[in-house]
């Protein structure tokens, strides 16, 4: 029997995704500010039998590069313009039947009964099919959103994201699965004695439950984490139930899932409690050269100067100090390059800030996989027999195309193959995933 591969969609609710040309392509349909845009994408996204759709966030416009917002509004980077995906989200629930429905939210500047209540209802509204999306934040911009001079150290929003994530299955967990009476006859709403009112007192957080939100239909909302530093490792491999990735070769997919199953190994979870999903940008053609063709045609769209915005902004660090021709590895040798940057910078191709400009832009290194739908789903089969991963991340370069011709060329030859459900056999998302129960 053929392994299942687990599918996500991927999307930010703003005009670009990874790919930076999204809202530029002449085959993306409305834009971001449409409610219609998302359910079309949302219902696309169920008909190809998608475990889940969610959405990445980031809280603020970064101004890291040049210390300057104004190039990253003016041509639209990554983070010039979003919505916040909880109502996008609660409107989908509504406008479809199977599909998860995850939200990103930041452990650093909410606070866990902000995320607990909200995921919650989501979870009730969906019929048990939320996932929480678990971020620390990236950078000095969105700390001066919430009034703070500075964001964070990485190692402690490490430290306090595991206190958050205690605390938010603490008040998930504050009701039993039967406190919820509803006796009309006796007037009984609740149980009290199956209601835990308990009280947290932590290095970051003091709390006094319960959770005024009963116990949700999934018993626990499914906890995605997308952290590949050391530190987001180890977080991922304590936490997190789906785990989404960027590798450009499968030498690290190989890598990536390997550590985290090896840490799960050692703090005694099971790695089948965890789906590591990787990230890939198909463009499918009825041949080669017409696949090459439309991925061409899509990066000419993708401006370098964006690419170098994006860096600067998830590297909380303005790499426009350097001049386009400058060598990756050169950067990382400058003394001005803080270390964990310089590591990261050591692991790419010895390419020009330009060049790299070029592929963030263009896909902020998500492989881009260009053929026939044959050959894509072939090498999305033998990456995943190759055990480089669970599944995948599908993020877009034109919306809703990429979804529309996957779900309509490759899935069928993935349900053919036995890869991929041809119904969905589960009503919630855990189900979905065949992760473990909570109620």
């Amino acid at each position: 029997m053929a392994k299942q591969m687990a599918l996500a969609g991927f999307m930010l609710s703003g005009p670009v995704v990874h790919s930076h040309a999204v809202w530029r392509h002449p085959q993306t349909h409305s834009h971001f500010l449409d409610p219609d845009y998302y359910i079309e994408i949302a219902k696309t996204l169920e008909e190809g039998y998608f475990d889940l759709l969610f959405f990445a966030d980031r809280l603020a416009v970064g101004d890291q590069a040049g210390q300057s917002r104004a190039r990253s509004f003016e041509l639209g980077a990554q983070d010039a313009a979003r919505l916040d995906p909880l109502p996008i989200l609660s409107l989908l629930a509504g406008h479809t039947k199977h599909i998860g429905l995850g939200l990103t939210r930041s452990t650093t500047y909410y606070q866990p009964p902000h995320v607990a209540r909200a995921i919650a209802s989501l979870d009730h509204i969906s019929r048990g099919r939320s996932a929480w999306n678990i971020v620390t934040s990236m950078n000095d911009s969105e700390a001066r959103l919430f009034g703070h001079a500075q964001h964070l150290a990485h190692d402690q929003r490490y430290a306090r994201a595991d206190e958050f994530v205690e605390l938010v299955l603490k008040l998930w967990n504050s009701w039993q699965p039967d406190a919820l009476v509803l006796d009309k006859v006796r007037g009984i709403l609740a149980d009290p004695s199956k209601i835990d009112a308990f009280k947290h007192s932590g290095t970051y957080f003091d709390c006094e439950g319960p959770l005024n939100i009963p116990r949700v239909p999934q018993g626990q909302p499914v906890l995605i984490q997308a952290g590949a530093s050391g530190r987001g490792r180890q977080f991922g491999s304590r936490w997190a139930e789906v785990i989404f990735s960027i590798n450009s070769r499968v030498e690290r997919m190989l890598e990536f899932r390997q550590d985290i199953h090896q840490q799960m190994r050692a703090i005694g979870r099971d790695p089948a409690d965890c789906k590591i999903l990787t990230a890939v940008m198909p463009f499918i053609g009825g041949t080669e050269a017409e696949a090459l063709k439309k991925r061409d045609e899509h990066n000419a769209l993708a401006n370098p100067e964006l690419g170098v915005i994006t860096l600067s902004t998830q590297s909380n660090f303005d790499f426009t100090q350097f001049p386009l021709d400058t060598r990756l590895l050169d950067i990382a040798r400058h003394s001005a390059t803080p270390d964990v940057i310089a590591q990261k910078l050591r692991l790419e191709r010895d390419i020009t800030l330009g060049e790299y400009g070029a592929i963030m832009a263009a896909s902020i290194r998500v492989p881009q996989l260009a053929g026939t739908a044959e050959s894509v789903a072939q090498q999305l089969i033998d990456w995943l027999e190759l055990g480089a991963c669970d599944g995948y991340v599908v993020s877009p370069a034109y919306l809703p195309g990429t979804f529309t011709e996957f779900t309509e060329s490759v899935v069928p030859i993935l349900q053919r193959r036995g890869y991929l459900r041809s119904a969905y056999e589960h009503p919630t998302l855990r189900g979905h995933l065949g992760l473990k129960s909570f109620n």
